[in-house]
């Protein structure tokens, strides 16, 4: 699906009343070459955000996601599809559509070759899209101490980083390497593991990055990144996650418990996501 039209929810999927699901951007200039091309996120006037973001008809803060209302232009609110849990879908529409859009963008397929660095918030989502579409699905960690949680997720296998002889194994192998790793961290020992005419793509820290140039060039390697994604690619995404019977690891918590969540968020202690639940609001 392409255009800022064409996005249609399959009539089979949803029924009138149904719930919705609001991601991470409510609103963009709808005229722009990337609206019009069904990619809102990167719209050259900038998406509206969902919190944090300025209204694009008032000026005023955008307080969504720790508010009870949101406003939001009607389509970026999308149909919930039947099946998915409202709690374990919220993350889909911020790490589920980052980890998805450059999955699909970069081709990933039955056979692809596909690593995933870092098991967080973004990585066990990647790592359940990646094995979903049928790719050969491997977690890079620090520690095999999550060997158990890669393969629930669907890996194949886990490779420690901190392991020179299985990183030099592994050299040149994937077709693929998601980089979720939030802090920033030397990209070239995950460049080294990189294929001919592969990809690197850095979703998890998004500050400076320091390369030689002949990482890149031996092997014809090449960096991308990616964040969020446009309408079409949100509701396919969605739809996929329906089909295959995928959602978040969540942990539900109360809203009034958001400052526990951050403190907990701090100290890593959360597998994979928190939810807050609004409804105290009330």
């Amino acid at each position: 699906m392409t255009g800022i039209n064409d996005f249609r929810p399959r009539p089979d999927r949803f029924a009138a009343g149904d719930a919705v699901a609001v991601g991470n951007i409510v609103d963009s200039c709808g005229v722009c070459r990337m609206c019009r091309a069904g990619q809102e996120n990167f719209c050259s006037e900038f998406p509206t955000l969902t919190y944090g973001g300025t209204d694009r008809h008032d000026g005023s803060t955008t307080l969504g996601a720790y508010s009870r209302e949101y406003v939001v232009r009607d389509r970026f609110a999308y149909p919930l599809p039947v099946g998915l849990d409202a709690a374990s879908a919220a993350p889909l529409l911020c790490a589920g559509i980052t980890v998805w859009e450059p999955l699909r963008a970069l081709g990933v397929t039955a056979g692809t070759r596909v690593a995933v660095a870092g098991l967080g918030g973004l990585g066990h989502l990647a790592v359940r899209f990646a094995a979903a579409l049928g790719a050969e699905t491997t977690v890079i960690s620090r520690s095999r101490s999550k060997a158990a949680d890669a393969a629930r997720l669907g890996a194949h296998e886990l490779l420690v980083s901190a392991e020179e002889t299985e990183m030099a194994a592994a050299r040149d192998r994937f077709d693929v390497v998601i980089d979720t790793i939030a802090a920033p961290h030397d990209v070239a020992p995950y460049l080294g593991l990189v294929a001919l005419d592969g990809t690197l793509s850095l979703l998890g820290h998004l500050g400076p990055v320091a390369l030689q140039t002949t990482d890149l060039l031996v092997g014809r390697k090449k960096l991308s990144s990616a964040g969020s994604g446009g309408r079409p690619g949100t509701a396919s995404m969605l739809e996929f996650c329906a089909d295959h019977g995928i959602a978040a690891d969540v942990e539900v918590l109360p809203s009034a418990q958001v400052n526990e969540a951050l403190d907990r968020l701090e100290r890593g202690d959360v597998r994979y996501r928190f939810a807050l639940d609004m409804s105290d609001l009330a």
